[in-house]
């Protein structure tokens, strides 16, 4: 549009679905999970890697910001995974940026200025005063826990159902853990854990929002009812959220 300016939104976990990048960890995990390297001195850990890695994922490995490289080798999970929302993917593709345009200028395909502002939402996004759905479905959720317990139902998550209804609607329930396990490797074994919850693209909600997106690019087309109404009707005090409402059809 002749814009020269923008806004990327970049979620934090993009960078494990880069095949390379996801080859890399893939092995990265493989090679700090060993006993030899879990006794190498930290300051240690990038040569040590650098030595095991197969010469493709050593090649991306080095083309990678210093930053970026460390917090892969050496910023890992209690299980020595990688902690995926501790590297910084929106610096490094800004970076990346950088040195495609610099390349392209030099070779007199671009003549413009690029710089990058950078924020994480990842605490705002988490942050928000809680409206009275959220303060019921909590409640709920540990209540039907304690009843849980009460009843020696061990193993179970609290689970609430129904909740696109009034809140005297609700279902509470409960639901095996090893229901919700698959096998994944951690600290370079098999081991049994809940998998990792990733956006749907074939859910109602991502639909949703790919069917609005072009207009939502361009266009001030959003929701805001404004501030958190606590006392009046229920329909207005007590909505569910939107995403629970597209989920359940509603």
């Amino acid at each position: 549009m002749g814009n020269n300016f923008g806004t990327v939104l970049i979620p934090e976990g993009l960078i494990e679905f880069v095949p390379a990048i996801k080859k890399l960890i893939a092995e990265l995990n493989d090679i700090l999970s060993t006993d030899e390297a879990k006794n190498i001195k930290r300051e240690e850990q990038i040569d040590y890697v650098k030595a095991h890695l197969n010469a493709a994922n050593l090649a991306v490995f080095t083309s990678l910001p210093e930053d970026v490289a460390s917090q892969l080798a050496l910023d890992r999970d209690p299980h020595g995974n990688v902690q995926v929302s501790l590297i910084e993917t929106e610096k490094l593709l800004s970076k990346m940026v950088a040195v495609k345009l610099a390349a392209m200028k030099s070779e007199g395909k671009y003549c413009g200025k690029f710089s990058a502002q950078h924020h994480f939402f990842g605490y705002e996004g988490r942050c928000a005063a809680p409206s009275n759905f959220d303060a019921d479905y909590c409640y709920s959720l540990g209540f039907n826990a304690s009843r849980l317990i009460a009843s020696g139902k061990t193993g179970y998550m609290s689970v609430i159902k129904n909740t696109t209804a009034p809140a005297a609607e609700w279902i509470a329930g409960g639901v095996p853990i090893t229901m919700m396990m698959n096998l994944e490797k951690r600290s370079g074994s098999i081991k049994p854990v809940i998998r990792k919850a990733l956006v749907e693209l074939d859910g109602a909600p991502f639909k949703f929002f790919a069917a609005n997106r072009d207009n939502w690019a361009f266009n001030t087309e959003y929701v805001y009812p404004g501030a958190i109404q606590y006392w009046g009707p229920t329909e207005v005090c007590d909505q569910t959220t939107k995403t629970l409402m597209l989920e359940q059809g509603k």
